[in-house]
This record gives C-alpha cells, structure tokens and sequence, in this order.
C-alpha cells in the first residue's frame, strides 16, 4: 500500500467532529476523537508523531530545539518507508517542523500565497503517475491556512493577556470557524481527487491535527503554545485503507501511537538498530480491543514574555477521567476531573489528594522511563 498522510494544522476536535466533510471521511475510517497530542504547536508535536517518541527524549522539546533532533537514535516515518522501498515526497510549512531525513523531496510551500488545494492536487497527479509505474509512494501534505490566519490575525493582534480578545470569545469563535471551515472544503477536494485518481484502492490514508486552538478560553493564551488544557492538547486522527472495517474510538490515545500503527498495517518492523518507540500500535484497537493509554504532553508558557522558554515549563499527564498538570515555573499543581469538569475549572488538587499523588507517580514514571 501506499501512505498518503495529512495533517490539517490547528484543527479543533469539536469542529471536526462537526465538520460536513470531515464528518463524510470520518465514516468509512478508524477515527480516534481523543488523540492526545505531545506538544500542543507544531514543531516539538510533529517531531512526536514522526519518530513515535516523546520530546523530552527525541530533543525537540520547544519552539527552539528542532535542530537538536536525535537523528541517529529515532527513526522516523519517511526513513522506514524509504529503507522499504517507497519513494518520499512532502510539502510543509516550514523547514523546522519535520524532521527531513528520509524524504526524496520535502517541499515548503508559502503559506501567504500558495493555493494548497492546486499545491496538493499537483502532488497528488505525480504520485499517481509512480502509482501507475508500480512505484510505492509516500506524500506528506501539510494543510497550514488555519494556523495561518490564527498567525496573522490573532497572534499578531493581540497578547496573550489582551482584555479585547478575551472580551469576544463569540467573535473568536466565529473567525476560528471561518478558517476550519476552508479547511473543511479543502479537505473535500483533495480526498475527491484522490478518489478520482485511484489511489484510494491501494492506498493508507491518514488525517490528523496536530493540536487545537483556543478561542479564548483561559486568560494567558489566545490560541496555543502555552498551557496545557483540552482544547489545544486533544486532536484527533483518522486511519482509511481497503477492507477496514469503519470505527469510532473514544477512549484516549497518543499521537505518539500513529508511527507504529503505520509500521503495523504496513508490515514493517521496528527497526532495533534505534531506540524503542513510546508509543504503540493501535492495530488491535482498529481491530476491536477496548484499550485506553495514559497520555504525557508538555507546553513553553511564556509568561510576561513575548518569547516562548527555551525549555518546557508545563507537564500534563492525562487519562479518560484525570489530568495532573505540573507548572514548573511557579511550581503550582492542578486536578481536574475531566468527566464532570471538560473546560477544567475547578482545581481539585487540595481535594483528592490520592488521586493527585496517583497522577504524579504515573507522570514520573514516563519522565523516568
């Protein structure tokens, strides 16, 4: 099979769930609702996703640190594919976001000025020619207009203390659904050409976000980056591909799970020569296995700062009913009890004291591992 791997940037969960084309793709796939990303901004997330591995691990644990991506040790998505013989190509936003190693060809589109859909069709029609050669091919396509608009329109704006956008959450909302909503449409046409193509008949179909994006709902930040709260850490992601089964998972799974899911609908090993992946493969879940996993993300609040830190200074570990969070700058604790508390507003770190003590031996257990 062939992979072709999307990622729609700074998708929220709850519009996807909602979307008119998403909703249409989310039928004939195995859609995962609760996929907890590592990092909730692109670069360190999408370092998580392509070598299965938490950050603090890999390297890339901020804004800053993609350089310092341990190539030699974590074995990515495009290496794996190559080494089995398939042609890789990507386009993406920028040269940070993705480690590159691996990729025939990684393209970085303008995010100003390019017209993904043309962009991506274009993609799309080479890949079919190799298709049609008896080529194996792997296309990486970054839809990045959302975290653009976000960019140009609120980022810009506003801090992430500005009384005027924390004032107009309606507002807010309203322009974050403009931008989701031509994501929804170019979604749309680019699974309709690929339908066109035929490369659904032979071909491994992802879409994910790589995180969410606020609207306003904690003072402290305007979209992203910053805390470590459900609206930016939960994302989603779909798998399609011949004779699956369709399924709706709603307990919580990792980002970090998507590279050896690949590797496991592919039949392709882990290669020993590297380090052990965190995550796991979500195959048996597909397949009908009831199975939740704890979940490990970190943030760069920057405070008074116009910059994010160098390092992280927010830890969150998650479960389907509790999320601990450690701020390390200030060394404060928060509890929130997820099923009856979803915008996480009461603080219960005072009162279940047990529980507290649980989620933090679970988050120094993966901090240790």
């Amino acid at each position: 099979m062939n992979l072709i791997f999307l990622t729609m940037d700074g998708a929220r969960t709850d519009r996807i769930v909602n979307g008119e084309n998403y909703s249409k793709i989310i039928q004939k796939s195995a859609f995962f609702p609760k996929t907890i990303t590592y990092a909730p901004f692109t670069i360190a997330a999408m370092h998580a996703v392509f070598s299965g591995t938490y950050g603090f691990k890999t390297g890339v644990n901020s804004y800053w640190t993609s350089p310092n991506f341990k190539k030699n040790e974590y074995k990515t998505i495009p290496q794996y594919l190559k080494d089995n013989g398939y042609l890789t190509f990507g386009d993406t936003i920028n040269k940070l976001v993705l480690p590159k190693a691996g990729f025939d060809e990684l393209e970085i589109h303008d995010e100003l000025n390019d017209d993904l859909t043309i962009r991506h069709k274009s993609l799309l029609d080479k890949m079919k020619l190799l298709d049609d050669e008896g080529k194996k091919i792997f296309i990486y396509l970054h839809y990045s207009n959302i975290h653009t608009g976000i960019m140009q329109n609120v980022l810009k704006k506003f801090d992430n203390f500005s009384e005027e956008y924390f004032s107009s959450k309606d507002k807010n909302s309203q322009y974050y659904d403009t931008l989701f909503q031509e994501g929804d449409k170019y979604l749309r046409n680019i699974i309709n050409h690929i339908e066109k193509l035929g490369l659904d008949k032979n071909s491994l179909l992802i879409i994910m976000s790589d995180h969410g994006i606020g609207i306003g709902e904690k003072i402290g930040e305007r979209a992203y980056g910053v805390f470590c709260y459900d609206y930016t850490l939960v994302s989603t992601v779909l798998f399609s591909y011949p004779k699956l089964t369709p399924i709706k998972i709603n307990n919580q799974i990792r980002s970090i799970d998507i590279l050896p899911t690949i590797l496991d609908i592919l039949n392709i090993p882990q290669d020993p020569k590297y380090c052990k992946m965190d995550g796991e493969s979500l195959l048996s879940i597909i397949n009908g296995k009831i199975e939740s996993r704890i979940a490990f993300s970190q943030s760069g609040n920057p405070l008074n700062s116009a910059k994010p830190p160098k390092e992280p200074n927010v830890y969150a570990v998650r479960t389907d009913e509790w999320k601990y969070i450690k701020n390390i700058h200030n060394s404060s604790e928060e509890l929130y009890h997820l099923i009856s508390d979803p915008a996480e507003e009461k603080n219960l770190i005072e009162i279940e004291d047990k529980i507290a003590d649980l989620m933090r031996l679970k988050m120094n257990k993966i901090l240790n591992s």
